[in-house]
């Protein structure tokens, strides 16, 4: 991270701290507390607010300040409504498209994934898998489809960690990507957009359980 902007910093960190539940729905968000937390001045804390609120992670209210926003079963069923559907789209293409590059990327990402997985490293597995739907999107070749699927990614990511809270799921999504390594290595477009529209609706299924689990034990 050095020579990062502060700003930016200060948005890789809060973003990662609401992704991961560290900031939790719903929570205040104290400027002085997390200005000493991360050692940063008051201007890039209030440029990295602006700009979670434009990701649509956090709330900035004049009279009661930032807040972070709540991500309901709802929002979650729908918003991978359309994830499957995007990146259903970008596997298929993908699958076709990619070079031999590309394919290398995702593979070594695919093996890295699976030894976290293996080792029970969530965190790192974690970033493992949300690299892996990035390369997918990128080896699409599809200018229009990464644009509209960055919009939504943020959002998407408190999901992606809270999905793999359940161990079965974590199992099924292990397997999911190995059926998408297949149909990629075969150049399968038709079967890698089924295996990734799938996993993604399986995805949204279980975060609305285990956030509905959440609520009702409240």
């Amino acid at each position: 991270m050095d020579g990062m902007p502060a700003a930016q910093r200060v948005l890789n960190e809060l973003r990662n701290m609401i992704i991961k539940g560290d900031l939790a729905p719903g929570s205040r968000i104290v400027e002085r507390t997390l200005c000493a937390r991360l050692n940063v001045s008051r201007t890039p804390m209030r440029e990295a607010l602006k700009l979670l609120e434009i990701d649509g992670l956090i709330e900035i209210s004049q009279n009661r300040g930032a807040r972070v926003l709540a991500f309901t079963p709802d929002e979650a069923r729908e918003l991978f409504e359309v994830l499957a559907s995007l990146e259903g789209l970008a596997a298929e293409l993908a699958a076709t498209r990619m070079t031999e590059d590309d394919a290398a990327h995702i593979a070594r990402l695919h093996e890295a994934m699976s030894a976290h997985y293996a080792n029970r490293n969530r965190d790192e597995y974690f970033d493992c898998n949300s690299m892996i739907h990035e390369a997918v999107i990128a080896a699409a070749r599809n200018r229009t489809l990464e644009i509209t699927w960055a919009g939504l990614l943020r959002r998407a990511q408190r999901g992606r960690y809270m999905a793999i809270v359940s161990q079965d799921r974590w199992h099924q999504a292990m397997d999911e990507h190995e059926q998408l390594m297949a149909a990629f290595e075969a150049r399968d477009g038709v079967r890698a957009g089924e295996v990734w529209r799938q996993h993604l609706r399986h995805t949204g299924v279980t975060i609305a359980e285990v956030m509905a689990k959440v609520a009702s034990a409240a």
